[in-house]
């Protein structure tokens, strides 16, 4: 989404109820204007449309409560926490807060009434919910109104009732969207128009269909896709104009690398690494995208390319997602290029004061040759003396437009522009674009979405790398996972220990893994348990991140946010719970934080009952392969229409609305519209790709 300035009259703060805090907390959403809120739309609905009576509750199961409150108990065993007693006249069952405020604790008080929304558990107290979101009343309240209740993707501080209520006053407003209704000749008979299908979305009537939110979704997805597909339009075109620098062959120093590295590449890391550096010699500017699989070694491919870049007396930018996987890169590239008299430099948000001048001087001097950031890279402060090279990992993470941000560092430099008058060429020089991903995409949706760059794909492991073992058990044997642990880890072997909840909140992720990893500790006293979630500073995250790949650590609990972490050779089991709630993609990619040893490594997927029919067949085929190529296959068989219960795949951010697996049925036609609107109506093109245009919330300060 565009970011627009107040002028617009799309500043936030013109909303009652957000002033800068709660600003701020939307920007971690990407949330900045107006129209970013309403396109922030609800991943599932919960219905409420009843109260479950106290004695007919059922566990692991969302359920609304009305009930008083009997009683108000701070509790100080392991963790702080506030025990609120409700009852009805059928039973009884507790509240329980681990984060509330002296407000929250003042105004639950025994004689009101509260409406509790949440799901239900076992403790040693009795039924219990932990967190559910509950509103207060004085009296007790009449029946729930008849509606499904939409629920977003939000973060600590922000709660769903809070972006409820202003997505609502958003809806009030005139909806200024520029849209395709025009220019599609079926948008009538066939899905609603756009305006009407946001307003389907955020608020929906009770007798709404899944198929007919389903439309609704998939009518916003198409304008994305025609927007995506006009921006590469333009793109193609501005690149015409484009010069990049030729790297020629130098100094060998690759020869030289690849006899010091200890191992031997494989045949595919060989085939991508020649593609690379046969395109680089060009001035021709190189835009590629490798594909490889989870460990398959796209890190030394691309340590092949900078050593290019420095011989030939350039830089290169590598730009990652965390800080963890930052620094873990800026180890294995000083390993093998210092060697070489090759300088590599981090570039991260934690850096003090004093080695951050350092750091950027060496930049802008053009003594750091191979510069691994962050987001911090593209901040005003940093200066490129020569950057003749790109790389961009974990591309999914980042907008196009980072990417361009990014390749702009390049102009404006003193060497850049001496080499752009001496080529004469009248075009923009710009350099060589390396984008990596370790999410395969099936290859027909490959050869749509990147239809503007060269594919070089690493379909081979290395061959010490065995096959992970996969088991797939229910939640009811997680005893006896968990007895298996201290066996592992007396053969000096680490455990992850992933939670995983319906809702994306850090909130929530966080009160799962805290209790996980209290209920593990309670239990194997012996072992040494770590803790990391999305709550943690990054500091904190790096520290236990770090402690864990030192040995230090025998299993580490943590949310998905180990999706993208650090390499950590000595894991060797990876417990993932609640496996029904994620798709394909991610938990492949989860399972890939172990097999990076010698050793022979395992993944065990606990499901809860009862599973459903897409949810067997997603674990099926976790269970029959490793090939991640295979696996994105099959998940763009299995994606059907409708995605009410929260299953749809959060680690690709390619798209906001769309989802590359379950509209790809619109890809072609969109692509069609695409051509024919930046022909017959350029302007409207302009306006479409340009509120699309994705500035994430990392940018804001550019």
């Amino acid at each position: 989404m565009k970011n627009s300035s107040p002028q617009d009259n799309q500043d936030l703060t013109q909303l009652v109820g957000v002033g800068p805090s709660t600003k701020e907390k939307l920007g971690r959403l990407k949330i900045y204007t107006m129209e970013d809120l309403l396109l922030h739309l609800p991943f599932r609905y919960q219905d409420r449309t009843r109260s479950v009576a106290l004695n007919r509750l059922r566990i692991n199961e969302e359920q609304l409560v009305t009930a008083e409150i009997l009683d108000v108990t701070p509790s100080f065993g392991r963790r702080r926490s506030l025990l609120v007693s409700l009852g009805d006249d059928t039973g009884f069952v507790n509240m329980r807060l681990f984060h509330y405020s002296r407000y929250q604790q003042q105004q639950l008080k025994p004689g009101l009434f509260v409406r509790c929304f949440g799901s239900v558990r076992f403790s040693q107290r009795g039924l219990e919910m932990v967190h559910p979101e509950y509103t207060v009343f004085e009296e007790k309240p009449p029946e729930p109104e008849a509606e499904l209740t939409p629920v977003y993707h939000t973060t600590e501080g922000l709660s769903q009732n809070k972006i409820r209520a202003l997505c609502k006053q958003v809806l009030e407003k005139p909806l200024n969207i520029p849209s395709l209704d025009l220019e599609l000749s079926d948008a009538s008979s066939i899905s609603p128009k756009l305006k009407t299908a946001i307003k389907r979305l955020h608020r929906p009537n009770p007798d709404d269909s899944a198929e007919k939110l389903s439309l609704a979704r998939e009518r916003i997805a198409r304008e994305e896709f025609v927007a995506y597909f006009l921006g590469r339009k333009q793109q193609k075109q501005n690149a015409r104009r484009q010069v990049a620098f030729a790297l020629p062959r130098g100094l060998s120093l690759g020869r030289i690398l690849q006899q010091q590295l200890g191992f031997a590449l494989t045949v595919a890391q060989g085939r991508v690494i020649t593609e690379i550096l046969l395109e680089l010699e060009s001035d021709t500017p190189m835009l590629r995208l490798l594909q490889g699989d989870v460990g398959s070694g796209k890190t030394v491919v691309a340590a092949f390319a900078a050593i290019r870049a420095a011989e030939n007396n350039y830089q290169t930018a590598i730009l990652v997602p965390t800080e963890i996987l930052a620094e873990q890169h800026l180890g294995n590239f000083k390993q093998w290029l210092e060697p070489l008299k090759i300088e590599v430099v981090l570039l991260s948000g934690k850096l003090g004061a004093a080695q951050r001048k350092k750091t950027l001087e060496a930049i802008s001097s053009g003594k750091a040759k191979v510069v691994i950031g962050t987001h911090a890279l593209f901040q005003s402060a940093v200066h490129f003396c020569s950057l003749a090279l790109t790389i961009v990992d974990e591309q999914h993470r980042f907008g196009v437009e980072q990417r361009l941000l990014l390749r702009n560092k390049s102009s404006g430099s003193e060497s850049v522009s001496r080499i752009a008058s001496e080529k004469s060429t009248g075009g923009e020089i710009v350099p060589h674009q390396l984008v990596m991903t370790a999410t395969p995409i099936p290859r027909t949706l490959t050869m749509t979405l990147y239809a503007d760059m060269d594919v070089s794909i690493i379909d081979e492991l290395p061959k010490n790398r065995l096959p992970i073992k996969t088991r797939v058990l229910s939640e009811t044997r997680k005893t006896e996972v968990i007895d298996s642990l201290p066996k592992i880890a007396e053969s000096g072997r680490q455990i992850y220990w992933v939670c995983t909840l319906i809702e994306e909140s850090d909130q929530l992720d966080s009160t799962a893994a805290e209790t996980a990893a209290n209920e593990l500790s309670a239990l194997l006293p012996s072992l040494r348990i770590g803790l990391v979630h999305g709550r943690f500073s990054t500091q904190d995250k790096n520290t236990e991140m770090q402690k864990f790949k030192a040995g230090d650590i025998d299993v580490l609990v943590a949310t998905t946010v180990v999706e993208v972490g650090v390499d950590a050779p000595n894991a060797s089991l990876i417990v993932i719970e609640n496996t029904e709630r994620l798709g394909l993609s991610q938990l492949h990619q989860l399972r890939g934080r172990v097999g990076r040893g010698d050793s022979q490594s395992h993944c065990i997927l606990l499901y809860s009952e009862p599973l459903g029919a897409t949810a067997k067949e997603r674990l099926k085929v976790m269970r029959s392969t490793n090939d991640g190529f295979k696996i994105a296959e099959e998940d763009l068989k299995l994606r059907g229409p409708g995605d009410l219960q929260g299953t749809r795949q959060t680690g690709d951010k390619l798209f906001r609305i769309a989802d590359i697996f379950e509209h790809a049925h619109l890809m072609q036609e969109s692509m069609q519209t695409a051509d024919t609107l930046i022909v017959e109506n350029p302007e409207l093109s302009k306006t479409i790709v340009s509120f699309w245009s994705d500035k994430q919330s990392e940018l804001a300060n550019v």
